[in-house]
């Protein structure tokens, strides 16, 4: 079981039992989990070399996040594959269109027939030794909303994109009302060579809506179907020369091979990343934003429990907006946008 205490508040993360006496290859995972979708979903916030997820997850997090389930996972040498049947996550449900500035779902009627998805991850090493991996892999999700039109996290879609986790900037805030199915189509791409690894990941989701679907802060009506995507990709290089690890389709933490010591002379592990990131929530007559950015880190592993980031982000492009000038006469659109995110963290695991 693993709780959060952040934005305030308190919120169950994993609360799930797992069987391994099928074989040391499988296990069989029941209860709240995250489903079956995305390396840079799957990994953990304390194995990512930025800050802040990519502008991908916009898409990801509210369909494919952590939910109540059974899932099936099997690992050999070269493959990894896993599949699952999920309801709705243990976050209380919401009335239809009850959610909170920060897509947090408020209190509200229980939904008389909960939402349901299924979805699976299966990923190939042609290559993978210590330090060199090929990492290939492809993912499938399908939701169906609960009866009142939500979905996993007992709330309507919302895609929203704020420049850090604790702003109250957003950059994109749209969603979708009246939601029948979501389908989600994910590719993955990567590789360790040496000091060197990379990532790539697109996503595309269909949703379909019961009649036509409405946007939630406009109340219009669009098409009866939207398509989006997003996708990102990245790159780094470690200074002192380590690689970093990878386990079951998943990039891990980077150990330095000569912690920080005054005494023994070592400087832990240093790392410089960059990533490319991109977003579109526009089609056809639903304009739910676009932006595009990249962001640039410096991070210094001083030992395997303790580790400095210091991130850079620039946004390259952002389309139709929440946000507007001053006198609110227009929104702000355009590739000259000046917006420029720094966010240093410091981060202990034990």
């Amino acid at each position: 079981m693993e709780a959060d205490f952040a934005n305030d508040r308190t919120a169950v993360k994993d609360a799930f039992i797992q069987y391994t006496g099928l074989s040391k290859y499988a296990n069989i995972t029941v209860g709240q989990q995250k489903q079956n979708f995305s390396r840079e979903l799957q990994e953990s916030s304390n194995d990512m070399m930025f800050t802040e997820r990519s502008l991908m997850n916009i898409l990801v997090a509210p369909v494919a996040d952590r939910a109540i389930g059974l899932n099936f996972t099997h690992n050999d040498e070269k493959w990894m594959g896993e599949i699952g049947v999920f309801g709705d996550s243990i976050t209380p449900p919401a009335t239809s269109g009850s959610v909170d500035v920060n897509g947090i779902a408020k209190p509200g009627r229980v939904a008389l027939d909960e939402g349901w998805g299924i979805s699976s991850r299966f990923t190939y090493n042609p290559i993978i030794e210590k330090t060199k991996v090929i990492h290939l892999g492809v993912a499938g999700n399908y939701r169906k909303t609960d009866d009142n039109g939500e979905v996993a996290k007992s709330a309507p879609l919302k895609n929203s994109y704020k420049t850090t986790n604790m702003s109250d900037l957003s950059l994109i805030d749209s969603g979708i009302s009246n939601v029948n199915d979501i389908t989600m189509l994910g590719l993955e791409a990567g590789g360790i060579y040496g000091p060197w690894s990379t990532g790539f990941e697109y996503t595309k989701s269909w949703i379909n809506c019961n009649e036509n679907c409405n946007d939630i802060d406009k109340t219009d009506k669009v098409q009866d179907g939207v398509n989006l995507d997003a996708w990102y990709g990245e790159v780094a290089y470690t200074l002192t020369g380590e690689s970093r690890g990878y386990k079951n389709g998943n990039f891990g933490y980077l150990k330095p091979a000569k912690p920080f010591s005054l005494k023994n002379g070592g400087w832990g592990a240093w790392e410089l990343a960059a990533r490319y990131s991109e977003a579109d929530l526009n089609d056809g007559n639903f304009n739910g934003g676009g932006l595009s950015n990249v962001t640039v880190a410096l991070n210094w592993y001083i030992n395997n429990n303790f580790r400095l980031m210091a991130n850079y982000t620039r946004m390259l492009d952002i389309r139709n907006s929440p946000l507007s000038t001053l006198d609110g006469a227009e929104r702000i659109s355009g590739d000259n946008t000046d917006l420029d995110t720094f966010m240093l963290r410091a981060a202990m695991f034990f």
